[in-house]
């Protein structure tokens, strides 16, 4: 298999891989996830329904190809083996799986109320009658490492840098938090997919496979799930922090076209939503008023008397308040990682880039062009 297999945001944003599955959304729990991850407090509904489309076809892929590699092997079931021969040339991703299934069969050591005394024996005897997930990735890993360096990672603590970096930017996140923003933080950062296992299992239409993922694997496809909208955060943050423009730096201007088509359509989409926004609402244009005017008007109010002014005044400060309603919904809005950050996020991962991007593969015609102009001269 290819890196384009052992990586679950390989492949372009599709919404033909969610032909299965369609009524199930996740939209609501991707806003919380996404929230927990880094994005604004109240994320957009169509950034969650675009990252959804993207870990869908992600994970519809994977599953194919696990299937794929079971039929190979003659199982009956897609299991863990399966999935760990897929992501087995992309190390940290590999690490962070095999440290996560450690993690699960702790968990459900601790579930079970064995004791700490006994969990430290069953690591120094060796034991792994506990230690179902880990034994399974151990002993495959195993068959197929022919130089030690996948069975090196189970005994690896190195410090995984894009974790740090997740759990740092969370840490700031949370130092402008009250109680209740805390608490609410807390709670998104407990969901994953994981702990909605039918509804996920019914999302990814495991009925209608042929060879069907067991417990184990339909656990690290919730883990790689998560994993995925957590990269797609990482990205789209990046994303957006290039996107501001910065005094003195003269690259500030070069933005790719991509982005520039989305952005500006996302932007007016956006006004278009907020019509009475201070940014779309023009100024009244200034005239001078006759002397006729002045005369009805003042005629008109000694009529009515001060109810038309309070009238009046209502109307004005009920305006105001719309508008500045609509005011702070842009501004909450332009805080929030937008739909064109995710596409162009998924963009930039599949670009080459480096010194010898030119001479690709999809460049062979401009270098042949170019070759060929060199033999006329």
């Amino acid at each position: 298999m290819n890196n384009t297999a052992a990586s679950p945001m390989s492949t372009a944003t599709s919404s033909s891989g969610r032909s299965t599955g369609k009524s199930i959304s996740f939209a609501a729990e991707l806003q919380s996830m996404m929230f927990s991850l880094g994005d604004s407090r109240r994320p957009l509904h169509e950034t969650a329904v675009l990252v959804e489309d993207v870990v869908h076809t992600q994970l519809i892929n994977l599953l194919q190809q696990a299937a794929e590699v079971s039929q190979l092997r003659g199982a009956r079931v897609i299991s863990a083996e399966d999935l760990l021969f897929l992501i087995r040339k992309d190390k940290k991703k590999l690490r962070r799986l095999l440290k996560y299934m450690f993690f699960r069969d702790y968990k459900s050591k601790i579930v079970k109320g064995i004791d700490e005394d006994d969990l430290l024996e069953d690591k120094l005897s060796g034991s792994n009658n506990a230690n179902k997930r880990q034994k399974i990735a151990q002993d495959f890993l195993n068959s197929i490492d022919q130089t030690g360096e996948l069975l090196a990672m189970f005994e690896d603590d190195e410090i995984d840098e894009v974790k740090q970096e997740r759990m740092e930017r969370a840490e700031r996140q949370t130092r402008i938090m009250d109680s209740a923003q805390y608490a609410e933080f807390c709670e998104s950062r407990q969901l994953s997919f994981s702990k909605k296992a039918s509804k996920f299992r019914d999302w990814l239409d495991c009925s209608s496979l042929e060879i069907k993922p067991n417990v184990i694997a339909m656990e690290i496809l919730a883990y790689l799930a998560y994993e995925t909208v957590a990269q797609l955060v990482d990205l789209a943050l990046l994303v957006r922090q290039d996107m501001v423009t910065k005094a003195g730096d003269p690259f500030s201007h070069a933005i790719s076209a991509t982005f520039i088509q989305y952005h500006s359509s996302a932007e007016g989409s956006c006004l278009r939503s907020y019509p009475e926004s201070p940014e779309n609402t023009p100024p009244p244009t200034p005239s001078a008023p006759s002397s006729g005017s002045q005369l009805s008007g003042r005629t008109t109010s000694g009529s009515l008397g001060n109810g038309s002014a309070g009238q009046d005044s209502a109307k004005t400060k009920q305006r105001k308040r719309k508008k500045s309603t609509a005011a702070c919904g842009v501004e909450a809005h332009s805080d929030a990682i937008q739909p064109c950050h995710i596409r162009e996020a998924v963009r930039r991962y599949g670009h080459k880039i480096g010194p010898l991007s030119p001479f690709t593969v999809c460049n062979n015609r401009v270098i042949k062009s170019y070759i060929y102009n060199l033999k006329e001269f």
